[in-house]
């Protein structure tokens, strides 16, 4: 028996849309992204409780058994993951979401009395299918269990062409005989294309190929919530899939290259690719006092962190060389790239986890014009982001990305593990400019190292 009246089911409704997006608002800005977290939190909360209080719900031991069980999974592993490794976090939880909105999907199917309702099914099964099989792909790729670089076969674009004929095929019997077992093979053809989808995009692609499939999942989330007359799926869907939408497109733009290069390029080999490939050019490399007495007789330093500083979780390390220079009367801030390493915002979180000062933080367009007056940028595990040969190397797969300019600056201090080249798989011509040092190590050992040497000056 239902606990709550229609209108306070509407209300509530309304409550737990207004959250999320609040939610979404707050995520838009650094300082309040923990805020917008718990709003979106609440929002999940008051939407699942109103769920049971105003449905009568078969087998809610089972229910709350499996919701029970998902929660003891996600939260030790939320709490635990790594920042270096947050975009597979996303891609899994990504994956999961489209694969429960086709499994939704398939179980209405034999309850739909409308076409309509039966089109919006088969969207969600091959849409939700497709987001589940290419976010496991991304994860795979970023957790180095399968390789980072684009993986094509022959005849691969015909493959994927003939999957989506069958697919449209396919969907239409379902919509004009509601088929279970059209919707089942739906259901696989849509796995198939997930995985033809994402397994020829490589490098610097994998985090947009992510946001889009959010997008996707978005809006496979939305299509259940028609079939299932409810509104607030539909708002919920809705937002997810135009904020996705719009988070592929801006990071798309950061690297100077449109979505459906990324995809259908992708299908040819024409997505960016990692490379092992090591030059044997000579560079000039430094000691870390050599790098202390450079930053102690600075007047202004720009700090450009990348995906190194967070492998090596130096984060607290740099914040606290970066004060120290401060207490010595040396301007600090940070250049920060939209797609500096592997979701838009990580560094922005990473150097919160320092207490870094949000006002240090400078997104691109505001700090390009500030590399001229800067008497040293330390780059800290960064490379395409500041790769001169977007401008000037046509034949580059990354020509044309927007990047910080950091050969503008007097001298440039490069911390690196080694010569190997960036995601792009391409050299770093900034290296080479005379006015460039390398300081090789880990970024951490480096970092402390110039820290001690930096005090004792």
């Amino acid at each position: 028996m239902s606990l709550l009246s229609t209108e306070w089911t509407a209300l509530l409704y309304l409550a737990a849309a207004a959250c999320f997006i609040l939610a979404l608002k707050g995520l838009g800005n650094p300082r309040t992204a923990r805020r917008g977290n718990l709003i979106g939190a609440t929002g999940a909360a008051i939407a699942v409780l109103t769920v049971f209080l105003s449905t009568d719900l078969d087998n809610v031991p089972l229910i709350v058994g499996v919701i029970l069980v998902g929660a003891l999974i996600a939260t030790p592993v939320s709490r635990r993951v790594q920042m270096t490794a947050m975009p597979q976090l996303v891609a899994l939880f990504n994956g999961v979401g489209g694969g429960a909105a086709a499994i939704v999907g398939l179980l209405e199917l034999a309850h739909v009395e409308t076409q309509f309702a039966a089109g919006a099914i088969a969207f969600t099964v091959f849409v939700g299918a497709v987001s589940f099989s290419g976010s496991g792909i991304t994860f795979a790729k970023l957790q180095g269990i399968l390789p980072g670089r684009p993986l094509i076969f022959p005849g691969q674009a015909w493959a994927m062409g003939l999957v989506l004929i069958a697919a449209v095929a396919l969907a239409v019997v379902v919509v004009i005989d509601q088929w279970m077992l059209g919707a089942a093979l739906l259901l696989v053809l849509g796995l198939v294309a997930g995985v033809l989808l994402v397994n020829p995009v490589g490098g610097a692609d994998v985090p947009i190929v992510i946001s889009l499939l959010n997008a996707f999942t978005g809006l496979a989330v939305a299509a259940s919530g028609l079939v299932l007359g409810n509104v607030l799926l539909l708002v919920a869907g809705t937002l997810v899939g135009a904020s996705g939408t719009i988070l592929t497109r801006a990071m798309a733009s950061a690297m100077g290259r449109n979505v459906s290069g990324i995809i259908f390029g992708a299908l040819k080999g024409g997505s960016t690719a990692g490379s092992t490939a090591v030059s044997d050019r000579p560079v000039r490399s430094s000691s870390a006092e050599d790098v202390a007495i450079l930053l102690a007789y600075a007047q202004r330093v720009i700090v450009v962190p990348g995906y190194g500083l967070a492998v090596a979780q130096a984060q607290h390390t740099m914040a606290e060389l970066a004060s120290t220079l401060e207490g010595k009367g040396i301007e600090v801030v940070y250049g920060i790239h939209p797609v500096a390493g592997r979701m838009p915002g990580h560094m922005n979180v990473l150097l919160a986890e320092a207490n870094v000062p949000y006002e240090q933080l400078k997104e691109m367009d505001e700090v390009n014009p500030q590399f001229k007056t800067a008497d040293v940028v330390l780059v800290v595990g960064a490379n395409d982001v500041v790769n001169p040969a977007a401008k000037t190397s046509p034949g580059s797969p990354i020509y044309g990305m927007p990047i910080l300019d950091v050969a503008a600056a007097r001298q440039v201090v490069f911390l690196k593990r080694s010569m190997r080249p960036g995601f792009a798989g391409i050299e770093n011509e900034l290296l080479y400019e005379p006015q460039t040092t390398l300081l090789f190590g880990d970024a951490k050992a480096s970092l402390t190292k110039v820290l001690s040497a930096v005090k004792n000056l």
